[in-house]
């Protein structure tokens, strides 16, 4: 369990990330008013989970010093304008462009996003099983959590997580985006059979066989 005080100073250790952008350790111990050892256990903590990284830094003459910045799940720990700026954008383009012309953009988006992975796939001469865990990869990369299983030959796909979801309350749309993902990299048509925005604890695609279609009530 996490002490207030521990987490008093990882705070303001991300702060002065989010302030300084790139820090030394000595200028970290500097800003938060401890030590340099305490500063590389926090530094340790916040890497561990994924909120800071490292890289090296010329930093005049001699040896390229360490220096830390906060990755963009460390950057997501402080309230921005990001996601109102986003839905204030697709609101505009919605009352733009026609709606099927908003799903192409959707969908044309992610086919380019995986465009070069769904012809390493076919280059590759892939199995789909295959195909899977690179989708897989893709949507980790992407910040969802995923798995998939094989039941009765057909595989299902589901999205325990999604990061498109604040958006997609307000914008369903955006669910173009990981459906059209999925299925470029596996080059197969998927049916998508569950949704968290229709209050389902998940999303759930189904890579159908060419006869059956399994009602959602017949789920695993």
């Amino acid at each position: 369990m996490l002490d207030s005080n521990a987490k008093s100073t990882r705070q303001k250790v991300l702060q002065t990330l989010l302030k300084k952008h790139r820090c030394s350790i000595v200028e970290l111990a500097d800003a938060v008013e401890i030590n340099p050892i305490s500063v590389r256990h926090h530094i340790a903590k916040l890497q561990a989970d994924g909120l800071v990284v490292s890289d090296e830094e010329r930093h005049g003459v001699g040896r390229p010093r360490q220096v830390f910045y906060l990755t963009e799940s460390g950057l997501e720990e402080f309230p921005t304008r990001y996601l109102r700026l986003t839905i204030r954008l697709l609101e505009q383009l919605k009352q733009t462009l026609p709606p099927k012309m908003v799903d192409q953009l959707f969908s044309q988006m992610a086919a380019d996003l995986v465009e070069e992975y769904a012809h390493m796939a076919n280059q590759q001469g892939m199995t789909i099983e295959q195909r899977l865990e690179l989708v897989n990869d893709l949507l980790k990369d992407e910040g969802f959590d995923l798995e998939w299983e094989k039941k009765d030959n057909q595989y299902f796909i589901r999205e325990t997580s999604c990061p498109y979801l604040r958006v997609g309350q307000n914008h369903p749309e955006v669910c173009i985006i990981d459906q059209t993902l999925i299925s470029t990299v596996l080059d197969l048509p998927i049916e998508k059979v569950k949704c968290i925005l229709d209050g389902d604890n998940q999303c759930t695609y189904v890579v159908p066989d060419n006869t059956t279609i399994i009602p959602t009530e017949e789920l695993p």
